[in-house]
């Protein structure tokens, strides 16, 4: 790429690309110009077309025309060279081998079928009354926000997109590959208000759709599924538009909901800005940590909220980013709902975020009875999980003053109890309990009571109705749990096609939707609700015993290390006899 590099540098003037970001002045043989990086009101940056590159005196940055197009973009140097060679016309594919060329030109391909899409969504909004009326009245967007996050609508017809794309060249392969088909064929988006999901540079690499009439047999939100072009562990919703607040803002704020940052930058607030729910990965915080290492969460408190969050606790040691936490006041349930009643309680509640550590801990005490010995056991076990993930010593030091301040006890204690090889383990009972999310991988194996019951869920809603409340720990597999999770969540609304949440397990998904099984005797419209009921106090059953057997595990192992050995063996006999009772 260094040939590509060159040929690129040659072709443009550092002095106008980086007059695109800075007012450049002439100084003599060079320009200077105020600071992209900072406030200052003294012209410190300078460019020198001689020796084409630049320096900013107040920040101490410097460097060439791919330097600043990092700094100011928040790009790693592949996509600061694929910016600028769009820019200068060089074309890179020139510059890499075949089959290199042959994956640039199929990117390519699908770059060109997302715009034509984004453009054809674009002008059917403004043909469909009933989709302005949603996005204009409805949901209250202004024209200016909606021309700057480029939302359409996609008709509710199921081939209007496909066969426009067709008429463009595109065969149905390429439209497959692009995701915007379905399984059939169709489009895969009808009747949505459509919110393109662009990458850094503000390409169109997908689409969520929402749904603008009620339908109980259709998921509310739908995304593009994963392509050659959108990794939704990648992707950061709204980076294009908000890179330039965050870096001066010096933090951004991660929210759950595409729809939650446009409201927000609609109420001016603009270095917000979203991952796919609450599945925060490495690479979404480098690309954020490239424009600032403050980043704020403001995700749900729920329990899948509470996992998340502990998730990004070691991630962001490792990235090297500063996290805190954005709560919300009880009377709005997100972002978007609390920007209806006043943007100024939205600013107020990111400005008074907390750090992570502090509001994790706060979390973990609030759930627990710290007056007793047991309380104080668990709550210390999570929260020395989460001070361990700290590396810098000085701060496991504050949190372990914290937590014994809390616990009222000593820290020389917790330090034994945090040195100790596994003494922080999570202990089943609570991760299941508390963090289900955080739970590792299980081995996926077989359950046709497990596999019909969820198949015949996804289709009836009297069967979902069973799912409310329910405790889908009694599944086996993340998998099912999945599934189980999505359905108590999206009761009275039957499943046709694989969900945006669903797609990491998509096999899986396809093979319920797919499920011969469902078509027997047990499972027909007569019988299927009764089956159904019948499965779950079966695995809620199963469920139970596994959990008293783990307890009494645990209180014969503590007996033990007390020196107990008489409820020791009383424990073991209770155990012994619970199995043979299973036999």
């Amino acid at each position: 790429m260094q040939d590509a590099k060159e040929e690129v540098r040659a072709r443009l003037n550092i002095e106008d690309v980086i007059g695109e970001y800075v007012q450049l002045k002439r100084a003599g043989r060079n320009f200077k110009g105020l600071s992209p990086f900072s406030g200052e009101r003294t012209p410190s940056f300078f460019v020198s077309p001689d020796k084409h590159i630049w320096h900013d005196f107040s920040s101490g940055k410097g460097g060439d025309i791919f330097s600043f197009i990092m700094e100011v973009e928040g790009m790693d140097f592949r996509q600061a060279l694929e910016l600028l060679a769009r820019r200068a016309g060089v074309d890179l594919s020139l510059y890499q081998n075949s089959g290199s060329q042959e994956l640039a030109k199929r990117k390519k391909r699908l770059l060109e079928a997302h715009e034509l899409a984004a453009t054809y969504y674009q002008k059917s909004l403004l043909s469909n009354q009933h989709a302005v009326e949603y996005v204009f009245k409805k949901r209250g967007l202004n024209k200016k926000v909606v021309q700057d996050f480029r939302i359409g609508y996609a008709p509710d017809n199921p081939s209007a997109l496909t066969d426009f794309l067709a008429k463009k060249g595109f065969n149905a392969e390429e439209l497959k590959a692009a995701g915007l088909t379905n399984r059939f064929g169709g489009d895969l988006f009808r009747g949505r208000m459509m919110v393109p999901l662009m990458d850094g540079t503000g390409q169109v690499i997908g689409f969520t759709g929402r749904i603008i009439v009620d339908d109980p047999s259709a998921p509310k939100y739908l995304n593009t599924p994963q392509t050659l072009l959108y990794d939704k562990s990648r992707h950061v919703f709204g980076l294009s538009q908000a890179k330039e607040a965050i870096r001066k803002a010096d933090y951004a704020v991660i929210v759950e909901g595409n729809l939650d940052v446009v409201s927000s930058h609609q109420a001016e607030i603009t270095q917000v800005v979203a991952t796919a729910g609450t599945a925060l990965t490495e690479s979404h915080l480098r690309a954020l940590s490239r424009l600032s290492p403050n980043i704020k969460l403001a995700f749900d408190g729920d329990k899948a909220g509470l996992a998340a969050t502990e998730r990004a606790i070691p991630i962001a040691q490792t990235v090297g980013v500063e996290l805190s936490i954005v709560s919300l006041p009880d009377s709005a349930k997100d972002p978007d709902e609390l920007i209806q009643q006043d943007p100024a309680l939205w600013q107020r509640a990111i400005d008074t975020s907390e750090p992570v550590v502090d509001w994790v801990i706060k979390q973990f005490a609030a759930r627990e009875n710290l007056s007793t010995a047991a309380g104080k056991r668990n709550f210390t076990t999570a929260a020395l999980e989460v001070i361990r993930a700290l590396h810098d010593p000085v701060e496991q030091d504050h949190y372990l003053t914290i937590v014994a301040d809390l616990t009222d006890t000593t820290r020389e204690a917790l330090r034994r109890k945090l040195d100790q090889p596994g003494s922080t383990d999570i202990p089943k009972k609570q991760i299941r309990t508390a963090t289900e999310t955080n739970a590792p991988a299980e081995p996926f194996t077989p359950d046709r009571n497990q596999d019909a019951l969820l198949a015949t869920a996804l289709g009836d809603v009297h069967v979902q109705d069973l799912f409310r409340d329910i405790n889908i720990t009694v599944f086996h597999g993340n998998e099912r749990r999945a599934v189980a999770q999505y359905i108590a969540t999206h009761i009275g609304k039957p499943v046709e096609d694989i969900p945006g949440q669903l797609q990491q397990y998509e096999k899986y998904v396809t093979m319920l939707l797919l499920h011969p099984d469902v078509d027997g005797v047990a499972w027909d419209a007569n019988n299927r609700v009764a089956t159904a009921t019948e499965v779950l106090r079966s695995l809620q059953a199963n469920y139970q015993k596994t959990d008293t057997k783990e307890e009494l595990l645990q209180q014969e192992a503590a007996a033990r290390e007390r020196g107990d050995d008489a409820l020791a063996d009383q424990l073991l006999q209770q155990l012994s006899q619970l199995i043979k009772g299973e036999k």
